[in-house]
């Protein structure tokens, strides 16, 4: 606002002068003014005296006052309203709202820390630790590689070549380059309680078995025959065909057998191939218990139907199978790297191979004195960061 050359006082004494009875004209050749600037002043100050117009600029100032204020309140306002649909939590995403506050707004930083409720010297920090790229790098080759793994198993795999990070930083870097994994929809869960079958803490106690399809690319649908170790949690076979009867699932049994010995029980559930004559006379020749779950409760065979949705969330559902031999090359090496490579949760984040053998060793060495009363560990505990505190399912 252009600023006048008269202060109140001198234009009231100028007005003073024209009710005396000198002539406008006058008055704007004496004093260097227009006579559009002296009509203005006498339509403002006429009649007043010099304390009047001091009374008027002081309610002047402090009417300026609220003015100011309520601007500055409803820019505020204003610039909240924009955050509204923000989730303004955590410093990082604080220091972005400034700064957006900043730009878009045009405050000043005092003001946009109050509004976001910052600190200045917070806002002005930046951080000094390295970009971690080697890191960064390694976790998205894990993704391409191990698309359905989450955080906590892309850990153990860097643990495993000697990746010092613990699992918090493993998790943040997880999340800022987006390599969550979506999680499918999951089946509704029975609730109530569970009495579990006893099984004695050794390999080949109980084998589990079931099939699970898919289908070519041609569209042409095929079976994979799934055989589980229950407590290793291996998988002793996964056989994929177009079509698997009773007479060709008794002949693979038999030859696992040869390769492993003879399991203490085999748990299935009522399919056409695992209730024929042929795999009733094999139980017979065999002398190995069979036994089958009741119609329509997969949850008690919960070993192989937990391994069948991995084997569909990792494997069937990430690959295209081109025909047979596409699909048994495949399957075998998933199959492999499941049992001596995956990190299983269930078993502290080892492989099934290396619990497979370190069960192997507690049972074959022989019980001290302080072991003969207590339990003796069988499993190793799992790496450094991973927490191991499982919460109890209900299940049916």
């Amino acid at each position: 606002m252009k600023r006048t050359r008269f202060t109140d006082e001198q234009i009231i004494g100028i007005l003073a002068e024209h009710e005396a009875g000198a002539k406008s004209a006058d008055l704007c050749r004496k004093h260097g003014m227009s006579k559009g600037t002296f009509y203005n002043w006498k339509g403002k100050f006429g009649g007043m005296t010099v304390s009047n117009a001091e009374r008027l600029k002081t309610l002047e100032d402090e009417n300026a006052k609220p003015k100011k204020l309520l601007a500055e309140q409803m820019l505020d306002l204003a610039a909240m309203k924009d955050l509204v649909f923000k989730k303004v939590v955590g410093l990082a995403v604080k220091r972005e709202a400034v700064a957006y506050l900043r730009a878009e707004h045009g405050l000043s930083e005092r003001r946009a820390c109050s509004i976001v409720s910052v600190d200045r010297t917070m806002s002005r920090y930046r951080s000094r630790r390295a970009p971690d790229t080697v890191l960064r790098g390694r976790l998205r080759d894990l993704a391409n590689e191990r698309r359905r793994f989450g955080y906590r198993r892309r850990f153990v795999l860097l643990r495993r070549k000697g990746e010092p990070s613990g699992i918090n930083r493993i998790y943040l870097l997880y999340r800022e380059e987006g390599l969550t994994v979506r999680k499918r929809k999951a089946r509704r869960k029975a609730v109530g309680t569970r009495a579990p079958t006893l099984v004695a803490a050794r390999p080949n106690a109980r084998w589990s078995l079931d099939f699970v399809h898919d289908q070519f690319a041609n569209g042409q649908r095929f079976r994979v025959l799934n055989v589980v170790d229950d407590v290793t949690r291996e998988c002793l076979a996964a056989i994929p065909d177009t079509s698997i009867s009773g007479r060709r699932v008794a002949r693979e049994l038999t030859a696992l057998i040869d390769r492993r010995r003879k399991p203490g029980m085999i748990v299935s559930n009522n399919g056409m191939e695992l209730t024929s004559n042929a795999i009733l006379r094999w139980c017979s020749e065999q002398r190995v218990e069979w036994h089958y779950i009741a119609p329509g409760k997969p949850m008690q065979n919960g070993f192989v139907e937990s391994f069948n949705g991995r084997m569909r969330d990792e494997l069937l559902n990430e690959t295209m199978f081109r025909n047979l031999a596409h699909a048994r090359v495949v399957i075998t090496a998933w199959a492999t790297d499941y049992n001596t490579e995956r990190p299983h949760s269930a078993l502290d984040y080892q492989s099934p191979a290396d619990y497979a053998r370190t069960l192997t060793t507690a049972i074959a060495r022989p019980a001290t004195r302080d072991e003969s009363s207590a339990r003796r560990a069988i499993a190793q505990p799992a790496p450094a960061g991973v927490n191991t505190n499982r919460a109890p399912v209900a299940a049916g």
